[in-house]
């Protein structure tokens, strides 16, 4: 008895690992530098990430935004699609993301949309394709997570690209790591196999003809 179910946890391991590391393998041929990043885009979709207390953006979503500002100084055509979780009174990500760009830029709010549920990566893809109609993206955020999100867009979709945000040392990446792992393999099966609906679906606001400001909610 205890020899069978060593063997079967053996192999839902292994079978676990083999999935994750075709998410890892698959995604990160997506990622990009400046020298071959696409021109033009529908969306650089930025994912969102921690607000304080005092209502400032984190290291890592400060650092997701500025690289996001990067892409678009380096002439890439787009507009910008902010994606965070506003799901309670108080905590706004992406006001908070939108407050920065506007602070630290001369974009215009007719081109900057928001997505009010991206309560997880699989849920901002998701809405992405669904909701804002994008079918081209340069996709912004920290090196550890790009290789789950263009898998996810791939298989969703987008044609998407990752630009990697990482431009400091974080406090608890280490953790963020063994995290994502397990979030890869449950995206995995989400993606393949469960295929669920987002939290939150809606009337569709097409990046390419719908106006921003529509979104700001």
């Amino acid at each position: 008895m205890m020899v069978t179910f060593i063997c079967i946890l053996v192999i839902v391991l292994c079978g676990a690992l083999v999935i994750i590391n075709n998410v890892q393998a698959k995604g990160e041929k997506r990622i990009v530098t400046k020298d071959d990043i696409p021109e033009k885009v529908d969306a650089i979709i930025v994912l969102g990430a921690g607000v304080r207390e005092d209502g400032t953006p984190s290291d890592i979503l400060t650092d997701r935004l500025s690289t996001a500002l990067d892409v678009l100084n380096l002439g890439v055509e787009g507009k910008l699609l902010l994606s965070g979780d506003h799901g309670r009174e108080g905590y706004n990500e992406v006001g908070t993301m939108k407050d920065y760009i506007l602070k630290n830029s001369d974009i215009k709010e007719k081109d900057i949309f928001l997505d009010h549920a991206g309560f997880s990566t699989y849920d901002s893809i998701y809405r992405a394709k669904d909701i804002f109609k994008v079918e081209s993206a340069i996709i912004v955020t920290n090196e550890y997570h790009l290789p789950r999100a263009l898998y996810l867009s791939e298989k969703l979709g987008i044609d998407a690209y990752g630009y990697t945000s990482d431009k400091r040392e974080y406090y608890y990446m280490d953790a963020y790591k063994k995290r994502e792992k397990i979030a890869q393999l449950k995206d995995f099966l989400f993606v393949n196999i469960l295929k669920p609906k987002p939290k939150f679906l809606g009337d569709s606001i097409p990046v390419n003809t719908s106006d921003g400001r529509d979104t700001e909610g």
